[in-house]
């Protein structure tokens, strides 16, 4: 097997490849992948903004694995990850790690130890409704169904009951978690796998979520408190879920993260969350229209409103390579037509932090200002919460 090792957005590797894999490896675009044209039978392969681990597979080749370290420490990863998925239940030292760059090994040996953690004192059990087809009434009789399959026979009855049960969500997860960790051909550890073994079995009894659906949905209560920072971490490996597509004669397998959406994730729900208390209400994802017959859409990733509905700012992220000298003029544009259409004499347009510092500019004629912020993910947590503070002050002066 060649592995290549790769950082996000980093220098290209020239690596020597045949057409068929190197044209696979392209295919998948998971990487950048293209023919070096000074070096004959190697490919020049270069990391977009997908971190991660994952193994291509052509028949009759070697197969390549490709590991993606992330710009910034893993910890600080994982606390983008966590927080925008449990901006509240998430703590920070659940995401205590090492200096390991590598994100499949630390994700796994993270959530083998908390599993463990949570079954330390057996598994939770909960009361589960289940429905049946029997001979004598135990619970509610389903009298739509009773009729509908039975019509006048008095037996069987279609029941339903409250069981209690070890077959809960809660397990289900933590169980499904492990499997999809066991499934990636490389990457795991092998003292971590037989961890994830040991998991597996002690689950055995649990019903098992098939490959490629979603995985049952839970709350956090005080019944579950034990398994909360398992469940957490089984939310990450639900989010970067076994990749498996064949693309033609390619089988492609891993456990990736699209920084991108990382990144504009945690900074929307972070702004909304500092905001909760201010007034006014915060929309991700808001579908609005740049003309006035609604043909042309527009999705602002942030818009702030008034109780009244009308819009009070409105905020783009953007984790993208920049050009040399600053932020891309394209982004400009595409928040000059947010203000117009929204009727916002400013807007906000979010980057992860490079080489260009804070700017604003005003559009002629416009009376519209258009603010860039840089944000440094290289910072504690606190830090980091506290430059969020700072942005959403700026979208709600009176805060």
């Amino acid at each position: 097997m060649t592995v290549l090792n790769l950082t996000e957005h980093g220098a290209p590797l020239s690596v020597p490849l045949d057409d068929a894999m190197g044209r696979a490896i392209a295919a998948s675009r998971i990487v950048d992948a293209r023919p070096d044209m000074e070096n004959t039978g190697h490919w020049r392969i270069r990391a977009r903004g997908t971190v991660g681990a994952a193994t291509l597979h052509v028949p009759g080749h070697d197969a390549v694995a490709l590991r993606i370290q992330p710009k910034i420490p893993i910890a600080r990863l994982l606390f983008l990850l966590g927080y925008s998925q449990s901006p509240k239940g998430w703590r920070v030292e659940d995401v205590q790690v090492d200096e390991d760059r590598e994100l499949l090994p630390v994700m796994a040996r993270l959530f083998a130890l908390q599993a463990e953690r949570a079954l330390r004192q057996g598994l939770l059990s909960g009361y589960r409704e289940v429905e049946e087809t029997a001979l004598v009434a135990r619970g509610r009789i389903r009298t739509t169904d009773q009729s509908r399959k039975h019509y006048d026979r008095l037996i069987p009855l279609e029941t339903t009951r409250d069981e209690f049960t070890s077959d809960i969500a809660e397990n289900r997860i933590l169980r499904a978690a492990s499997e999809v960790l066991l499934r990636l051909p490389d990457g795991v550890p092998d003292n971590v796998r037989r961890q994830l073994l040991g998991l597996r079995v002690r689950l055995a009894g649990v019903t098992p979520v098939g490959t490629g659906h979603p995985f049952p949905s839970w709350r956090p209560s005080r019944l579950n408190a034990r398994y909360h920072p398992a469940l957490r971490l089984a939310d990450l490996v639900s989010q970067g879920d076994s990749v498996e597509n064949r693309p033609g004669d390619v089988t492609v397998s891993g456990f990736m993260f699209d920084m991108p959406r990382v990144f504009e994730d945690f900074v929307t729900i972070a702004l909304r969350e500092a905001l909760a208390k201010s007034t006014g209400y915060c929309v991700l994802q808001a579908t609005h229209h740049l003309d006035e017959d609604s043909a042309i859409r527009m999705i602002p990733d942030f818009v702030r409103y008034a109780d009244d509905d009308r819009p009070l700012a409105v905020a783009d992220a953007k984790y993208k390579a920049e050009k040399p000298k600053g932020f891309p003029d394209a982004d400009l544009y595409q928040m000059l037509a947010y203000c117009t259409a929204l009727n916002l004499q400013e807007g906000h347009l979010i980057y992860a932090k490079g080489h260009a510092a804070h700017g604003l500019h005003r559009v002629k004629h416009a009376g519209i200002t258009i603010h860039q912020h840089a944000l440094e993910l290289d910072q504690t947590p606190e830090q980091l919460r506290e430059d969020i503070q700072k942005l959403a002050q700026r979208l709600a002066p009176a805060l």
